[in-house]
């Protein structure tokens, strides 16, 4: 039987909330990696994931912290990522949204879920060291998700005059970041935008060089002998792409804990890179959550890939035979899991 060739894309933070409380408890209870996963922080001196995950109620000052948010995402997506049904379904690639590029080098292979999983908890913690500052999300798609050029370029402009940074292209959105008074004021002298822009709660300054101390910290305590070849190919936030066979191992350690830390995480180009250099007959979004599919849908938009010119094309095509299919959405989790 011909499996249907995939492009797995593996979501950041952010993507853990509320109604995703109980996610690995519905999903993955007594799986032994979750097991692992648990011994592993326990022996650290910090909440289990299964005492996280199966709290009473969702609490945003614990559960949307750095060091408990990042190894939740890790173990939901990963663990995602194991159920699919590699008999139906042949992963050709694989891709990631800025904390989800340490799930990606997992679900790739380049190194273990376990390495991954100790890479994501290490820097869920080191993601809190870092100069003053926050981010801040920016909806540039109009309605029919298609993005102002000119819009654009006002919005560039305004970062540029106060020193803020693009954090994270992410399809019809831009993640912005700096310094709390540069990015106030390049907030405040922004163009007109369709919504507010909404500060992340808990977020700092990330993918932007003022994380040059979690960048430090990453070097100092996750090995480069941890990494190895990938088993499929993996893009990552350049578009750059790390080929089976052709990856120097000490390159992709050197990209993820410093490029990868300190410039600005293109999503939008690695997921545009993945799709038209594999031609994946769907792109499939782990759990937790769902919230980079619009990232994703505006991005096929963008492209006008496969005739999903538009909000309306994307969601007609969604209704009968979605191209995306995310894992944290119920009625779609069966399509690619076992």
């Amino acid at each position: 039987m011909t499996r249907e060739p995939v492009l797995v894309v593996c979501p950041g933070r952010g993507t853990y909330n509320a109604t995703e409380l109980g996610y690995l408890a519905r999903h993955h209870a007594g799986r032994p990696e979750l097991a692992a996963f648990d011994a592993f922080r326990a022996a650290n001196g910090t909440p289990t994931l299964t005492e996280l995950d199966g709290a009473a109620t969702f609490q945003p000052a614990l559960h949307l912290r750095g060091d408990v948010a990042a190894p939740l995402i890790y173990a939901a997506s990963y663990l995602d990522f194991l159920a699919l049904d590699t008999e139906r379904f042949e992963v050709v690639a694989v891709t990631g949204n800025s904390m989800g590029w340490y799930t990606a080098l997992a679900c790739a292979g380049a190194v273990s879920g376990e390495q991954g999983f100790a890479i994501a908890d290490a820097m869920g913690m080191n993601s809190q060291r870092h100069e003053p500052g926050g981010q801040a999300v920016l909806v540039l798609a109009g309605e029919d998700w298609r993005v102002d050029p000119g819009l654009r370029e006002a919005v560039d402009a305004a970062l540029l005059r106060h020193g803020a940074f693009r954090s994270i292209e992410l399809g019809g959105m831009l993640v912005v970041a700096g310094a709390p008074a540069a990015l106030d004021a390049a907030l405040a002298d922004l163009p007109p935008l369709s919504r507010p822009p909404l500060r992340l709660a808990g977020h700092g300054p990330f993918h932007t060089p003022l994380m040059a101390a979690s960048a430090q910290a990453a070097r100092a305590s996750l090995p480069a002998s941890w990494f190895g070849q990938p088993h499929v190919p993996l893009i990552d936030g350049r578009g750059a792409i790390w080929r089976p066979c052709a990856t120097d191992p000490g390159v992709l350690w050197d990209y993820t804990f410093g490029a990868q830390i300190l410039s600005t995480y293109d999503f939008t180009c690695a997921l545009t890179v993945a799709i038209r250099e594999f031609a994946p007959s769907r792109v499939v979004l782990l759990g937790p959550g769902e919230t980079l599919g619009g990232a994703v849908g505006q991005t096929l938009v963008a492209m006008d890939w496969q005739g999903m010119a538009d909000k309306a094309a994307f969601a007609a095509r969604a209704a009968h035979d979605p191209f995306l299919v995310a894992l944290g959405r119920a009625a779609q989790r069966a399509i690619v899991a076992r």
